[in-house]
């Protein structure tokens, strides 16, 4: 029997772009990705637990680079009920995904 709790579990998926920006700042934010459109362009594809996770990483960003620096694009939202998945068969798995 699978074990079920009252935990929803979300992920997020978003792109990150930052332009006009350093590499001695980029290390501070300790993210993979890839310089893009010349020396001072980044792109990066985050992962986050959940909006509030997202939204202090961008509160991060804020105060290190500025507002008009980086946009953050949401481009995956999942959500999975407090159903172990290691329990149950792949017919049984509950997922929920919305595109912007």
């Amino acid at each position: 029997m699978p074990r079920i709790t009252n935990k929803v579990v979300i992920g997020l998926k978003a792109v990150l772009i930052i332009w006009c920006i350093k590499e001695d700042i980029l290390e501070k934010l300790t993210i993979e990705g890839h310089w893009a459109y010349g020396e001072y362009n980044f792109i990066s594809i985050l992962d986050f637990d959940n909006s509030r996770e997202l939204e202090e990483f961008k509160e991060k960003l804020r105060h290190l680079i500025g507002d008009e620096k980086f946009k953050v694009y949401l481009v995956k939202y999942e959500a999975k009920n407090g159903i172990d998945l290691n329990d149950i068969s792949n017919d049984f798995t509950v997922k929920m995904k919305h595109k912007l």
